[in-house]
């Protein structure tokens, strides 16, 4: 039995599933079962039923997965300890973000993490706000960098990053001349919006306030696929801040402030109050704030 083993079945119970294991761990189908036949010999009894269209987990399984936990824990636990006696921040920190936060906020702070930092792996999840949240509270991440507000009382919040909510539209967009729109500015034409999320939520919430009837064109689940649609003129959209500037600047989209609405977009580090971070983690954060608080005192960063 090893440390892999565990992870493979831990997978497996989570997703009720073989194949999505499989997907998740980066082994072929086959592999996986293998393991779990392993361990299920070693231990002598059956972890998971395969009989029906789910996996599911035995009883004997339950038991199991509760020392599986343990044991990896404690294996963390151990690495983390000796790294702190050695006061150099080593082993790994897993970072939750969605998109957007990957690509346009965070670069800079890993960047400079593994400059101080090159013993350290690091690992980053892509997930949406949900998720993200999900994986924070149930240990699979270090911490989680979301959009505020976070209400669960379980969390520490730490506000890392500034932004708000913008229009962008095409530059031969009849809104991309003016600086400022209204929301029934924006509703006049049809619009590009996220599937789900906190900004859907703030512009259904406001259009229902304002009496605004919005007609959606497309519904993504991708920031980066929600600019390129509005750049060939498929619909105005919305977007924070600091996920277009790049594309200002490459004058493919234009940029308008919302004159009658202000939608935060600010981002936080959010991470169990009963969580014992490592030190790696506790730099992270360090570094994270000392660069984005930098970032939004800087001449023209708004």
């Amino acid at each position: 039995m090893d440390f892999d083993q565990l992870e493979t079945f831990l997978e497996v119970a989570r997703l009720s599933s073989f194949s999505r294991a499989a997907e998740k761990r980066f082994r072929t189908q086959p592999a996986i079962s293998s393991q779990i036949r392993s361990l299920e010999e070693e231990v002598g009894a059956k972890l998971l039923d395969r009989s029906g269209g789910k996996v599911s987990i035995t009883a004997s399984g339950k038991i199991f997965q509760k020392y599986a936990e343990d044991a990896l824990d404690s294996r963390k636990a151990a690495i983390i300890a000796i790294a702190e006696t050695e006061r150099v921040p080593r082993g790994e920190i897993i970072v939750g973000a969605n998109e957007g936060t990957c690509l346009h906020v965070l670069p800079e702070v890993f960047a400079e993490f593994k400059k101080q930092y090159p013993d350290v792996a690091v690992n980053v999840k892509r997930a949406d706000y949900g998720k993200v949240l999900e994986s924070v509270i149930d240990n699979t991440v270090d911490f989680g960098v979301v959009s505020l507000p976070v209400t669960d009382n379980r969390l520490t919040v730490v506000l890392i990053h500034r932004d708000e909510l913008v229009v962008i539209a095409p530059p031969q967009h009849p809104l991309a001349k003016l600086k400022a729109v209204t929301l029934a500015d924006v509703t006049q034409y049809p619009l590009v919006v996220p599937k789900a999320g906190h900004t859907r939520d703030s512009l259904e919430n406001l259009f229902n306030e304002r009496r605004l009837k919005a007609r959606y064109s497309m519904e993504l689940d991708s920031s980066e696929l929600l600019k390129r649609f509005v750049a060939v003129d498929v619909g105005v959209g919305f977007i924070a801040r600091s996920n277009v500037i790049e594309d200002v600047k490459a004058d493919v989209l234009r940029a308008m402030s919302i004159s009658d609405a202000q939608i935060r977009r600010d981002l936080a580090l959010v991470f169990r109050k009963d969580k014992a971070l490592s030190r790696a983690a506790l730099a992270f954060i360090d570094i994270a704030v000392k660069i984005k608080t930098a970032d939004a005192a800087a001449p023209g960063s708004r």
